[in-house]
């Protein structure tokens, strides 16, 4: 069994030689085990830096095009060199490579397709309260959408077996955490989670500057995962407000008309606000049809690629 540790880097020549320093170079159930360095167009020396540590393995993509894109190039190259397991653990050396082998457990026991590193959120002596109430809520979210079990769904510690990466399909730019775990709870691809360690922050993230623009990136990001993956749901829910909306201006001017005798004539305003409250309402619901009908498109034209995938591996 090959398995395969990605690293995406963009400016990490100060970190990533402890990254991969604390890397294992053996473990109990894999015969072969190599390390890949995804270079997102770094600036500083950052793969002369990769060479010099000993990686396996260095794709570089020439310009910055972000983490949910130097994630999806790693998982194509480790799937090119026939991994049956890829691991992707972060450059900063946040997470603890000593941990992976319990990452790879459920995999091993064939338990799992996906494993996530839950870091200790609650415990976590570096992040504040607030980002703390962020990561739970925004973890509760992930979960309702993807249908999974997962108590860190920000945590880019993960497992993967050969079928899971070939089945995933990332669009976001900013980050491929989130999709993944959306893409394989709704593919009914198994997801377990395992508690990691983390080490000491190394260098402040890239990812956000601050906790407005964490919210407002991983906000939009689970909305439209929300939008792309539940599409029934999502316009029920906007067509529902609008509705009910319309519902209750209805009978007010019922009530006000007929029961006190006002006349018909009388609120207009009203008629004309229902109007436009039905109208969204009616609208949301028939956008919700296209959007169910739209995924189940997208989900034969994904389960196509996937067996593209399979028989140019096979060949």
């Amino acid at each position: 069994m090959k398995l395969i540790i990605q690293i995406p880097c963009f400016n990490e020549e100060r970190t990533l030689p402890q990254t991969i320093a604390d890397l294992p170079s053996e473990i109990p159930g894999i015969d072969s085990l190599e390390y890949l360095v995804v270079d997102d167009g770094s600036t500083d020396r950052t793969v002369e830096v990769a060479h010099e540590c000993g990686v396996h393995h260095v794709l570089s993509l020439g310009t910055n095009r972000g983490l949910g894109i130097a994630f999806s190039a790693g998982i194509e190259k480790a799937l090119s060199l026939d991994a049956d397991i890829v691991v992707n653990t972060d450059a900063d050396n946040q997470y603890c490579g000593a941990d992976i082998p319990l990452l790879l457990t459920p995999i091993i026991n064939n338990e799992a397709d996906l494993v996530v590193g839950s870091r200790p959120i609650k415990n976590h002596p570096e992040f504040s309260l607030v980002k703390k109430i962020l990561q739970v809520t925004g973890s509760w979210a992930l979960r309702t959408i993807s249908r999974t079990d997962v108590r860190d769904a920000a945590s880019g510690f993960r497992a993967f077996t050969r079928d899971a990466c070939m089945k995933l399909f990332i669009h976001s730019r900013f980050s491929y955490c989130m999709e993944t775990l959306i893409q394989a709870g709704n593919a009914n691809l198994r997801v377990a989670a395992v508690d990691v360690r983390i080490n000491p922050r190394t260098r402040p993230s890239r990812l956000f500057r601050n906790i407005p623009q964490y919210v407002i990136k991983s906000g939009g990001t689970i909305l439209m995962m929300f939008f792309l993956y539940r599409p029934g749901v999502f316009f029920a829910l906007l067509s529902s407000g609008f509705f009910l909306a319309a519902l209750g201006l209805g009978l007010r001017y019922s009530y006000l008309a007929f029961y006190l005798g006002e006349g018909v004539g009388r609120h207009l305003a009203s008629l004309i606000l229902l109007s436009i409250f039905a109208f969204w309402a009616v609208l949301f619901a028939a956008l919700g049809i296209i959007g169910e009908i739209t995924k189940a498109s997208r989900r034969v034209n994904e389960e196509n690629l996937y067996m593209l995938r399979k028989q140019a591996q096979k060949s």
